[in-house]
This record gives structure tokens, sequence and C-alpha cells, in this order.
């Protein structure tokens, strides 16, 4: 749907003329089972996601910060754990034209990765990737609110979930490559 018709059907429910919700239609529907992972329990899932990990790991992450971060530096260490094992690791993150926050954690974080062995990518500088989403052996995806960042992983309130399906993951597979 167009963003055209988007808006007359947003204005045509908002004004009375829809008798009811509009709901969009989904372009694919996959059959999976669904975790939901409140606060804390996103860190714990994807650590456990991460050490099981046996073919490829795939992130995306707007924000990742490890500084001095006991949670992030887990996530980090695992996925190099992983490399080493000889896991294919790639992790995605966030790039601006601006020199800020941002850039100098994900650039840090980015180098430490590197380092480790993982292949890390960055989005266009002219196009915000806000994704929070990893994807492991091409079965399990981790995706929602979380950033890798202490306050995200351990002190906000943040909703994400774990969803086992082979063809959902392939599905964000195949969105990420195209980043």
């Amino acid at each position: 749907m167009n963003r055209a018709n988007l808006y007359v059907l947003v204005g045509a429910f908002l004004f009375g003329i829809v008798p009811g919700p509009v709901h969009p239609v989904a372009a694919e529907t996959h059959e999976a089972r669904v975790t939901l992972l409140k606060d804390y329990e996103f860190a714990e899932a994807v650590l456990v996601g991460i050490r099981n990990a046996r073919k490829s790991i795939t992130c995306s992450y707007y924000l990742f910060v490890v500084h001095g971060k006991k949670e992030p530096g887990k996530v980090l260490d695992e996925l190099v754990r992983a490399r080493r094992r000889g896991v294919d690791v790639r992790v995605i993150l966030e790039k601006t034209r601006k020199k800020d926050r941002l850039n100098e954690e994900n650039l840090h974080t980015a180098a430490l990765l590197s380092r480790g062995g993982v292949k890390v990518f960055f989005d266009t500088p002219d196009v915000v990737t806000h994704l929070k989403v990893t994807v492991i052996d091409g079965r399990f995806v981790f995706m929602g609110s979380h950033n890798l960042t202490e306050g995200a992983l351990r002190h906000n309130n943040e909703l994400s979930v774990l969803i086992d399906s082979p063809e959902l993951a392939g599905e964000t597979l195949s969105y990420l490559k195209q980043l």
C-alpha cells in the first residue's frame, strides 16, 4: 500500500467513514513459536542463543555500548567466542555523519568485535538503521526494543520477542542483506 492510500484509509477511519479497524495485510505470514522477553530476560536469552549457535549469527543494532558496561560486554565476548569456535558472526551497526556519542560508541564496539574476528558492517550514513535484531542459525530471531546497552539490558522497561521460525529468519536475513 502506498503512502497516499494509507493516509486516505487513516483519515477515513479517524472521521468515522470506515466502520471498524483497518488491518494491514502482511507480505507473508509464518508459523512460529514466540517467547516474550521482558526487560532483563532478553539479555540472558540472547546470551544463551549466542552460546548455542552452531552456524551463523547476524545482528543489527542501533546502539551497542560496551565501555565499562557489564551486560553488553558479555554479549560482545560471546559473539567473539562464537566466531572463535567457527560460527559466521556478522554485526551491522548504525553510523551517522555527525560526530556524536552514537558513532563513538558503535565505532569503539566495532573495533573490539573486529579484533575478535567478527565481521562488522555499518549502514550508509544517510539512512537510519534503527533495528534491534539477532538471527541465529537461520532459525531463531530475537527482535524488539532492546539495544545492546546497559540501560536496555538491565534497567529500562523493554519488550522483545524470541521467534523460532526458519521462514521468518530467512526473510529477516534477506532484509538485512539489503542494508
